[in-house]
């Protein structure tokens, strides 16, 4: 009846483990490799999203890139930021020998849909120190408002 009960806890742990890797394969599309600095398609930059009393704050989390090159867009209430990440200027093939690669390169695009009270004429972004910090105001309906009891 519970069979399962029987197995020794390695059994059980070992199980866990290839049921893990198994769900991380079929969930990150190409089959990349399963490990602790594997990230999944979409994932860079990191990105934080808050709100404050006034604001949607979105920070993402970029070094290495020119802030001319980051596009920063409003449509439909999603916020999409794009740009692309450069290869550093010596590569494997020009007297390099390439031990180990962990900076990716290549184009990138997040998005994050902003909630229906966001004022999306009011947008601000700004780069500095490797972190791209987008600031979308709120509708002042949306702003928590004190109320004078009498």
């Amino acid at each position: 009846m519970f069979d399962h009960t029987l197995y020794r806890p390695q059994a059980l742990l070992e199980q866990l483990s290839q049921l893990q890797q198994a769900l991380s394969r079929s969930l990150t599309p190409g089959g990349a490799p399963d490990g602790i600095r594997a990230a999944a398609a979409g994932s860079f930059p990191p990105i934080n999203v808050g709100r404050t009393e006034r604001s949607i704050e979105v920070y993402a989390f970029a070094p290495g890139l020119d802030a001319q090159g980051i596009d920063v867009t409003v449509e439909r209430g999603v916020l999409r930021l794009s740009g692309e990440r450069r290869p550093t200027e010596r590569q494997a093939g020009q007297g390099v020998q390439v031990y180990a690669a962990e900076r990716w390169h290549g184009r990138f695009s997040r998005a994050v849909a902003l909630p229906d009270d966001a004022d999306t004429t009011s947008v601000q972004a700004s780069y500095r120190d490797g972190v791209l910090r987008v600031s979308v105001g709120l509708r002042e309906a949306a702003r928590p408002q004190r109320i004078t009891v009498q």
